[in-house]
């Protein structure tokens, strides 16, 4: 039987894991705790790996990983930028799942941009303790904004259908443009210097790294907002700061944060929190953070957890990895 080490576990992976594993035949030990060169001692005597976006797969847990015989880390999520493929090759094979619910963070997407938008947040508050009063809700129409959108992957495209139902101009980047797309490509610097709202989809790579700083939020219009649910480091965080306290970015809309893996999916409401860039960031009027949950619907769950199965199972049959992360990927 294949046995499983599965980290940075939560309640709700054990819900949909625990679904469908007995179909497979799979034996899996869950850990509350992250996966790094500290933890991967839990590993022993398994032979795969689950691991999540905060794991910390470089090359010490991965050296780790292959001397305790473990020969796949499958992770439940998309992005792998927390893996070091390049120590990885030759020792211990990486899948990860590549699609779960493109609807899901898509949608979530929106519902950050009407929040931040129409104040909805802010009303709910009020509401509750019965103040009525709409000064300071006042928002703007999304028909006829322009919305850029950096990267048309599955996505992307799917945010850029929701934009477009709601009578929004669509300017697109990408590397990798998709052909006879219904909306318009243009460089960067364009999309920066004409859109109204900035909405980031695409890997994290070395290129994308920081690609929102302080020389693009210069090239923005006054009064833009800017929403990520991609991955935080696409954004430099001490430069969104500074732009949201002058009001040059009107708001801004993060289910990611560049450092985000010593606090997301964990309780700290009795702590002080010691990373003063998110402390300011949670509580500027303008900023709305979640906590990396645009993928947390049933639909995505259940396909991550089957995808990640499946991945597993390709692995223990010996068959080609139709999921596989390699170098060049």
């Amino acid at each position: 039987m294949t046995k499983i080490s599965f980290f940075d576990t939560k309640p709700y992976d054990r819900t949909f894991f625990d679904q469908y594993v007995a179909d497979f035949g799979f034996e899996i030990e869950y850990f509350e705790e992250k996966l790094n060169a500290h933890t991967a001692v839990f590993a022993k005597g398994s032979s795969v790996v689950v691991a999540f976006v905060n794991d910390t797969v470089d090359k010490y847990c991965i050296n780790r990983l292959a001397e305790y015989g473990v020969g796949l880390v499958a992770l439940r999520c998309a992005g792998f930028n927390n893996v070091d493929i390049n120590a990885a090759a030759g020792k211990v094979k990486v899948v990860r799942v590549p699609a779960y619910s493109p609807y899901a963070v898509a949608e979530y997407t929106m519902g950050l941009l009407l929040t931040i938008n129409r104040k909805l947040h802010k009303a709910y508050n009020r509401t509750r303790e019965y103040n009525f009063g709409l000064n300071g809700l006042t928002g703007f129409d999304l028909h006829g904004r322009t919305i850029g959108v950096v990267g048309t992957g599955r996505i992307g495209r799917v945010f850029i259908d929701i934009c477009r139902g709601f009578g929004m101009k669509v300017l697109a980047y990408d590397m990798y443009p998709v052909n006879d797309a219904p909306y318009e490509y243009v460089s960067f610097e364009h999309l920066c210097e004409n859109s109204d709202i900035i909405s980031l989809h695409c890997p994290l790579t070395k290129q994308t790294y920081h690609l929102i700083d302080e020389r693009a939020i210069g090239r923005m219009k006054d009064g833009v907002i800017i929403l990520n649910t991609s991955r935080g480091a696409l954004i430099d965080s001490e430069a969104l700061l500074e732009a949201l306290k002058d009001r040059k970015v009107a708001g801004a809309g993060l289910d990611v944060y560049e450092e985000e893996a010593d606090f997301f999916y964990e309780d700290w409401s009795d702590t002080v929190i010691k990373d003063d860039i998110l402390a300011r960031l949670v509580n500027l009027p303008n900023v709305l953070v979640s906590s990396h949950q645009a993928f947390l619907t049933e639909e995505a769950l259940s396909n991550i957890a089957l995808t990640t199965l499946n991945n597993i199972k390709e692995f223990a049959d010996g068959m080609p990895l139709t999921n596989e992360v390699t170098i060049n990927a």
